[in-house]
Order: structure tokens, then C-alpha cells, then sequence
């Protein structure tokens, strides 16, 4: 049911013109609201201006995240190499400490090695000095009882051992070493 001016019943709206100024109102208000809603509708309707607005939104959004990332990444890289150059020196300084330990060790037992050796040196030494004087000894009162003992040309021999005691005990070597080649050469 609609009343004289067109109105439906239960909306609420411009009821009708008292003037014909405000008519003239009306009539432009009406037109501004029919201009703009005609200008959203527009809006709406114009897809490709719309999805070109999106694309624009999206790439500021993308190009920000890429700056983002980037920033990230670069501080990521900064904070990895900073505590692979720690974890560089750390292992650094420990292999010197293990390198030092090794050395101070190894020369601690080359001085013990050197010592030990040193030692068994001035052993194998005084025993080969007392082995010397022991056989020269010997060799004196060996010479001795045959001086006493034996005749003129053997006391003679005798004499010049002991003044010489180094030909005497290479002649000696000499007379073995050829009594054991013609042993050896012409066995019985």
C-alpha cells in the first residue's frame, strides 16, 4: 500500500515537497547520493583497476618482506659467523694448550732419555776402563812370571810388552788370529 507520494508504508524517508525549493533540495540530494552510490557501484564493477590497486598492495607488502628477509638473513649471517670465528678460536687455543702440553711432555722424556743414556754410557765406560786395566794387569803379571821364568830373547819380548803395552796386545791379536787361520784352513 502506498500513499500519495509513493512512499511505502513503514519506510521513512522524504514524505513530500512543502515548497517547490525544497523539491529543488530533495532533488539534488537525490542526485549526489545517486552520483555516488553510481561511483562505488563503478568502483565495484571496475575489476581491473581493482586487481591492478591489489597487485600494487601486494608488491609493497612482498618488496617490504624481501627487506625484511634480507635484514634478517644478513643478521643471521653476522650472528653465525660471529660464533664461528669464537668457535675458531676456542679450537685455536686448545691446540695450542694440547700443543704445548705435548711438547713441555716429549722434552721432559727426551731429557729422561738423554739421561738414561748418558748414564749407561759412563757405565759401559768405567767397565770397559776396568776391563782395560784388568786385562793390562793381567797381561803385567803374566809378563812377570815369564820374564822370571823364560829365556833371554822371550824376557827381551816381555820388557818391550810392558813398555808397549798396545804392540804387545796387537801382536798378540796377530798371532791368534793367524794360529786360528791355518787351524781353520788345514784341519787335521
Amino acid at each position: 500500500m502506498t500513499d500519495a507520494t509513493g512512499d511505502q508504508p513503514g519506510k521513512s524517508g522524504p514524505r513530500g515537497a512543502k515548497g517547490p525549493d525544497e523539491l529543488r533540495r530533495q532533488i539534488a540530494e537525490t542526485r549526489r547520493e545517486l552520483g555516488s552510490t553510481v561511483e562505488e557501484l563503478a568502483a565495484k564493477a571496475d575489476v581491473r583497476g581493482r586487481a591492478k590497486a591489489r597487485a600494487a598492495d601486494l608488491r609493497d607488502k612482498a618488496g617490504a618482506l624481501t627487506v625484511q628477509l634480507r635484514s634478517t638473513a644478513a643478521q643471521a649471517g653476522h650472528t653465525v659467523q660471529g660464533r664461528a670465528t669464537k668457535a675458531g678460536h676456542t679450537v685455536q687455543e686448545r691446540a695450542a694448550k694440547a700443543g704445548h702440553t705435548v711438547q713441555h711432555r716429549a722434552s721432559r722424556a727426551g731429557h729422561e732419555l738423554q739421561d738414561r743414556a748418558s748414564r749407561a754410557g759412563h757405565e759401559l765406560q768405567d767397565r770397559a776402563s776396568r776391563a782395560r786395566h784388568t786385562t793390562r794387569d793381567k797381561a803385567l803379571e803374566t809378563g812377570h812370571a815369564v820374564e822370571h821364568q823364560a829365556p833371554w830373547p822371550v824376557r827381551t819380548a816381555v820388557r818391550t810388552g810392558r813398555r808397549h803395552p798396545g804392540l804387545l796386545l796387537f801382536c798378540a791379536a796377530g798371532v791368534v788370529a793367524y794360529g786360528s787361520w791355518r787351524i781353520l784352513r788345514h784341519p787335521k
